[in-house]
């Protein structure tokens, strides 16, 4: 009842402008200028989860907004998960659901086959958008300001990756070809069924910081639907979501989190951890009191009857 009500608040209007809006834009303000130390303490940590809920309520928008080597701990993971699975020389196959314009998916590529060279590693890349897709695919980037996503997408990277992942040609830098190797690009949507159906059955998949930006529902039956794509035995990565949402569905469907890197994971994104509780993408601080703080804090489950 009382959720209903605030959702009728939040959309509400008084000459054009939301009241909701100019209450979060003033608690923004005071919480940017509070002291570390007092955030941390539960009185105003429980009020920072307030404020989020109240965020949450208001309208969404896909952000195409991404960075090369976005989450370290996050990719050494997933190196770490596939040279275990690609023993034996067996192919490992990895889906990246959202794509975005790429830099996600030569990542994970760059960091697997950097220390692994050898490991076949077949990667599926799908994106709603034909345009950045199509960015994706060329693997050709601006150094500055990228116009697509509005990014400086290589601020997280050092002058010596950067060499090690492309060759600049004309001013600009173009993915190496040994890493584009074995990536084959989709135009699709996460939510549709069909998708399983058309990149089959996946080592390893990965989903991360597009749920987010759907309302809650959208997000679970997206959520509920990717989760399809992973053999059982697999590995599911999904950061940068409804953490209630996830904590649900990973519930539901008996997902096992792992503790490998968690913590290191959770807070390895500050794209996330900083805007916290102003924005609605903004990840909580892990909170080790939380009765199922494992699964709520985890952004790696291994699911079916392998786990």
């Amino acid at each position: 009842m009382a959720g209903a009500m605030m959702e009728r608040v939040a959309q509400s209007r008084i000459l054009g402008k939301s009241p909701l809006g100019a209450y979060l834009r003033l608690n923004e303000w005071i919480w940017n200028r509070l002291p570390r130390s007092l955030r941390s303490l539960r009185p105003i940590h429980s009020y920072g989860r307030f404020l989020h809920w109240l965020v949450r309520l208001q309208s969404r928008q896909m952000y195409l907004g991404t960075f090369f080597l976005r989450n370290r701990p996050e990719l050494e993971l997933i190196r770490r998960l596939s040279i275990a699975m690609g023993a034996g020389a067996r192919p490992v196959r990895t889906a990246v659901v959202g794509c975005s314009n790429g830099a996600e998916v030569y990542s994970i590529a760059w960091a697997v086959r950097s220390t692994r060279p050898t490991l076949k590693l077949i990667v599926h890349a799908v994106d709603a958008s034909a345009e950045v897709l199509g960015c994706a695919r060329e693997g050709v980037y601006s150094l500055g300001v990228s116009d697509l996503v509005r990014e400086s997408i290589l601020d997280r990277m050092t002058a010596e990756e950067m060499r090690e992942m492309f060759d600049q040609v004309e001013g600009r830098l173009r993915i190496k070809p040994w890493i584009k190797e074995g990536i084959t690009w989709h135009l699709g949507d996460a939510g549709d069924p069909q998708m399983v159906d058309a990149l089959g059955p996946q080592d390893i998949v990965v989903a991360n910081r597009f749920l987010c930006h759907m309302a809650p529902p959208d997000a679970e039956r997206c959520l509920r639907n990717i989760a399809r794509l992973v053999v059982p035995g697999g590995y599911l990565f999904v950061s940068g979501i409804d953490l209630d949402v996830r904590t649900k569905v990973a519930n539901d469907l008996g997902w096992k989190p792992l503790r490998e890197l968690m913590e290191d994971i959770h807070d390895g994104d500050p794209s996330l951890t900083v805007v916290w509780p102003c924005k609605y993408w903004g990840l909580e601080p892990l909170n080790r009191r939380k009765r199922d703080w494992e699964v709520r804090y985890a952004s790696v489950f291994q699911l079916g009857e392998g786990t």
